[in-house]
C-alpha cells in the first residue's frame, strides 16, 4: 500500500483561510465587548460571516444595545453590524 501526500497544487484551501479570518473577527469583536465601558457583554455571541458581524443574545437595557452596536462597528474590519440582541 502506497500513501501518497496531500497537495493543494500551492493554493490554501477555501474554507480554512475563511474559517481563520472569521474567527479572529469574532474574537476581536468579543473582546471589545468585553472591555467596554457600559455594558455587560456576558450573554451576547458573536458570529462573522465575512466582514458582517451578528450580534446575538441578551442585556439588560436598550443603551446597552445601543452601545454593543457601536462598539462592534468600530473594530477593525467590520463592515456591517446585525444586531439581533434582546432585553433580558
Amino acid at each position: 500500500m502506497i500513501f501518497k501526500q496531500g497537495t493543494f497544487f500551492g493554493e490554501i484551501p477555501e474554507i480554512e483561510v475563511e474559517f481563520v479570518n472569521h474567527a479572529a473577527l469574532e474574537e476581536a469583536v468579543a473582546n471589545a465587548l468585553a472591555v467596554a465601558g457600559g455594558l455587560d457583554a456576558a450573554d451576547v455571541n458573536v458570529v462573522a460571516e465575512g466582514s458582517a458581524v451578528t450580534l446575538d443574545g441578551a442585556v439588560a437595557t436598550q443603551a446597552e444595545i445601543e452601545r454593543a452596536t457601536a462598539v462592534a462597528a468600530n473594530v477593525a474590519g467590520v463592515t456591517t453590524v446585525r444586531n439581533h440582541i434582546s432585553l433580558g
